[in-house]
């Protein structure tokens, strides 16, 4: 950190917190529009973050607007030509259907995808500076009006900015200082644990696959270092199993997977476990007056349908390119601009956001789940059209909706053995029939409760104007 900087006030148009995938994104669309910006983050580049990093073609589509796709693709990820799941005696497996001529998948780590972001970002005219966090924020006339940080060395200043952009994650502290609540909220009801594997197997890394078997789901992606993401959702009960032993638990739960664990024949796990027992899925209200909150930091989904790389990319890079006309434009329209960005990142996500909470629920594999798998099987197109939903070509609703469900239970009933499979099954329609009532009413009272989420947030006390900034600091040597 230079002595000028240090203590110093700063004046830009955008301080964005958070540099990684959404604050990148946000950071090259805007500078590229000509928009000053400073991105500070806490980490240095490359650095790992829990991440499960599956990618789409619809991805992929996203780092090609953003100008990344190539400096991504020279981190040397396999490209996954054929995707699907497996559950039981069904098998629905098939190529992409294409977005933006990209069909096929990936899954790319997150040390190299967030610094080839950084270099775009900076590349693109952005400044990004590493091992900084912000302190606080700096409050003027009842807008956010800049950023206070700190970075490693003990190094203190200000930046002055017309918006700051929370990019900082599902734990945003700028989502914490500005007292942004979510309005939308639903728990996982399934852990995560995933290690990596040495993978040699190179005719069988083009295959993304999914297994689903009882309430158990597991993954294998391969990715970037010669290695595979085994991937576990087990049921949130069976937390205490993998606290007390992530190990054990984990190499138990692959062999329960036979194909899985045949797969894994001559792979080396060269990872520990990592796990995460808690993240629930939210809508927060997303901007306000001088601010907006970008990626995890507003919006996140269950990371059973693997969106959250895609939708950070995208909406970080739609939030840059509605802010940048109205960055000269005036508060008014830049607070105009902002809410019609979260309108509109909103309208697009909510489908998935419950498809993906529907999916995270910690069922059995039931009979009418099976029946449509095997429905999707035996269509030239329904892997395909399935892989459509998760690379966001199609809704699930075109797919998942009440013609094919009767389909489903026809098939499901004709499948049955005996009558108490039958009666199995009119209880799943039973209980599905009743989720689907639930999720209608959620979509139809979307609007009002982030309408009131806003009016709560705006009729708070108004922050004082912050003080001057402090003298400059000297850098304080920390103890090694």
């Amino acid at each position: 950190m230079s002595e000028e900087r240090a203590g110093s006030v700063e004046h830009v148009d955008v301080v964005i917190v958070g540099s990684r995938c959404a604050g990148s994104a946000a950071a090259i669309a805007l500078a590229r529009r000509g928009v000053s910006v400073v991105a500070l983050d806490g980490a240095s580049f490359p650095s790992d973050t829990l991440s499960t990093h599956l990618f789409w073609p619809s991805t992929f589509a996203e780092l090609e607007r953003l100008g990344a796709l190539e400096r991504v693709r020279r981190l040397g990820a396999p490209e996954h030509t054929i995707a699907g799941l497996i559950g039981d005696d069904a098998r629905v497996l098939g190529p992409y259907a294409p977005v933006s001529g990209i069909a096929y998948g990936s899954s790319v780590r997150r040390p190299g995808l967030d610094l080839a972001l950084v270099e775009t970002a900076r590349e693109a005219g952005a400044e990004v500076r590493e091992r900084t966090r912000v302190t606080e924020l700096v409050w003027q006339g009842g807008r956010v009006a800049g950023v206070r940080w700190r970075d490693r060395d003990g190094a203190t200043g200000d930046i002055r900015a017309r918006l700051v952009v929370g990019a900082d994650g599902r734990h945003s502290s700028v989502a914490g200082m500005v007292g942004a609540t979510a309005h939308h909220e639903w728990e996982n009801r399934r852990l995560m644990a995933f290690a990596y594997y040495a993978d040699p197997h190179e005719d069988r890394r083009h295959l993304a696959l999914q297994w689903r078997s009882g309430r158990e789901l597991a993954t294998i992606f391969p990715c970037d270092g010669d290695q595979s993401l085994i991937l576990l959702m087990s049921p949130t009960s069976r937390a205490d199993e993998f606290r007390a032993d992530p190990s054990g638990t984990f190499e138990a739960t692959v062999a329960g997977y036979p194909e899985l664990a045949a797969r894994l024949d001559g792979c080396t796990r060269e990872s520990k476990v990592r796990l995460s027992f808690k993240h629930p899925s939210y809508f927060r209200h997303s901007h306000g007056p001088g601010w907006a909150l970008a990626g995890d930091a507003g919006h996140f989904k269950d990371p059973v349908t693997a969106q959250g790389i895609r939708d950070a990319l995208r909406f970080g890079r739609l939030l840059g390119e509605a802010v940048a006309p109205a960055i000269d434009a005036g508060p008014a329209a830049l607070d105009a601009a902002l809410r019609a960005w979260e309108d509109d990142r909103d309208a697009q996500c909510l489908a998935m956001y419950q498809w993906a909470n529907g999916l995270g629920l910690d069922d059995d594999l039931s009979p009418i789940e099976l029946a449509a798998y095997r429905w999707l099987a035996e269509r030239e197109r329904g892997a395909t059209e399935m892989l459509e939903v998760f690379s966001r070509v199609r809704r699930p609703g075109a797919i998942f909706n009440a013609p094919n469900l009767v389909r489903w239970v026809v098939r499901a009933l004709r499948d049955a053995d005996d009558a108490q499979e039958r009666r199995a099954v009119l209880r799943t329609l039973r209980r599905d029939v009743g989720r689907e009532v639930a999720r209608l009413r959620e979509q139809a009272a979307f609007e009002r409760r982030r309408a009131a989420a806003r009016r709560e947030l705006a009729a708070r006390p108004t922050p004082p104007d912050s003080p001057p900034a402090p003298a400059a600091s000297a850098p304080v040597v920390l103890a090694s």
